[in-house]
């Protein structure tokens, strides 16, 4: 297995990459508590992307498996999970397929006031260096976000489970454009209970 070298996903920004069709990518939380917001694209057309309501329909899970493909909004596969070490045992790892990318807006109901860094201006930006624009910020899917539905239907916000170089490798089943946020959200902890937004790592694989 050919590796290329380490790409920082600095703390609270974006940073995307191309993969050809069969190459992979690995994502490594680095320092264990950060979510990463992941999103992929058809590199031949940008309005074919991952999408997290198809990718429900399509495993009739809100959570993948190892093995299990994601898929676009035209019901393909795009990215598939062929590795999580944060899996142990019989247990699935926690990656929520549930929530919107954090944006401006939220920030402002949480109360901040002025500019926040967000995951919908760090997909933005990051689509940017590759000369790309995104159609619309489609919902991601937040690697390593911990999100536990209740047996009534609510939701909370808890920190990941996930250790620190711990990692979850997706191949490309197209080729694609894919694009990670470290998230920037230091409210609510879903970056841990200290709510410090740390940098991750991801490293492209080929065989």
């Amino acid at each position: 297995m050919i590796q290329s070298s380490l790409v920082t996903i600095p703390a609270r920004r974006g940073k995307a990459s191309r993969l050809k069709m069969g190459q992979a990518i690995r994502v490594i939380n680095t320092h264990g508590q950060q979510v990463v917001d992941t999103w992929a694209f058809n590199a031949e057309n940008m309005t074919e992307f991952m999408s997290m309501e198809h990718s429900r329909t399509f495993l009739s899970r809100i959570m993948a498996r190892v093995g299990d493909s994601m898929v676009t909004n035209h019901r393909r596969p795009i990215l598939t999970l062929v590795e999580d070490t944060t899996v142990e045992g019989d247990s699935a790892g926690i990656h929520d397929t549930l929530l919107a990318a954090c944006d401006r807006y939220r920030y402002e109901l949480l109360g901040c006031e002025g500019y926040h860094d967000n995951c919908t201006d760090n997909l933005a930006a990051a689509l940017a260096e590759l000369g790309l624009t995104p159609p619309e910020t489609p919902s991601p899917w937040n690697l390593f976000m911990n999100i536990p539905v209740a047996s009534d239907g609510t939701v909370s916000f808890q920190a990941p489970v996930s250790r620190p170089g711990d990692s979850v490798t997706l191949r490309a089943e197209m080729d694609c454009v894919v694009a990670f946020s470290a998230c920037p959200q230091d409210i609510v902890p879903i970056n841990g209970v200290d709510c410090i937004p740390t940098e991750a790592h991801f490293q492209i694989l080929e065989a």
